[in-house]
């Protein structure tokens, strides 16, 4: 089984979202009893949606335990700053051709969210940054076309 790469932080946001849904379990099993007793689970929409409901928790708990099983934690605080970028790390960088500001972090495939500035490992732009260092200036070939980029600094945070 091939290991995930994926933050500390995106391991606990998955810790708490399987607690959640682990105490949701059991409210989900009373849930169906109480509509079991209400007779004819032909025609019982409570009963139906409450099936329903535990089918897609099931799912999700399921879909967690197997993400975080396979998952490589990756403590980046726990590395020396060389100033290479790799995964884990926050960059800083400016967008030569518009000279705008930017700054991402590189994360598992699971954690991306770019309006949170977290792009995936797999994304062009962190595989264009990955082993790169500050100074360096980088160009990217992305959904957008060729991007030109000063890398201004790497934090290990």
């Amino acid at each position: 089984m091939e290991k995930v790469p994926m933050t500390v932080r995106g391991e606990q946001k998955l810790l708490k979202e399987l607690e959640v849904l682990l105490k949701r379990r059991p409210l989900i099993s009373q849930a169906i009893a109480e509509a079991r007793e209400l007779g004819d689970l032909k025609e019982n929409a409570e009963y139906h949606a409450a099936r329903e409901e535990q089918g897609i928790c099931e799912a999700q708990i399921r879909d967690i335990e197997y993400k975080l099983s396979v998952a490589q934690v990756i403590d980046i605080t726990t590395l020396a700053n060389t100033g290479k970028i790799i995964f884990g790390t926050t960059i800083k960088l400016l967008d030569l051709d518009s000279d705008k500001e930017m700054t991402y972090c590189i994360v598992g495939d699971d954690e991306a969210d770019i309006k949170q500035n977290l792009i995936s490992i797999n994304s062009p732009i962190a595989r264009g940054l990955i082993g790169k260092l500050t100074g360096d200036e980088v160009q990217i070939t992305t959904p957008g076309g060729l991007k030109e980029f000063e890398i201004m600094d790497v934090q290990y945070i």
